[in-house]
């Protein structure tokens, strides 16, 4: 992703909707129905291109006990919900 931390922990709870979850150093786990999503993250080198650097924020995902549909399903919200810069 081409965020700072601090940007990605601001725009997270808004992305994550109304589900529980709670936030570790680097991480966080996400409660989604009968199922969970683990999130871990880590900033990257800076992207540079001539005189433009862009941050780098290397992000996983770990789904548990979802179904393909209930997955996409979150992640369309999600994405939605990070998407700058017209997507």
């Amino acid at each position: 992703m081409g965020c700072t931390e601090a940007e990605w922990l601001m725009w997270l709870p808004r992305a994550i909707g109304d589900n529980h979850w709670k936030q570790q150093a680097g991480a966080a786990g996400v409660r989604l129905g009968d199922g969970a999503l683990g999130l871990k993250w880590q900033v990257g080198a800076p992207r540079v291109i001539g005189p433009i650097s862009i941050p780098v924020f290397k992000v996983s995902f770990r789904f548990a006990g979802l179904d393909a549909q209930e997955r996409h399903a979150f992640m369309t919200r999600f994405d939605l919900y990070m998407q700058r810069g017209g997507g």
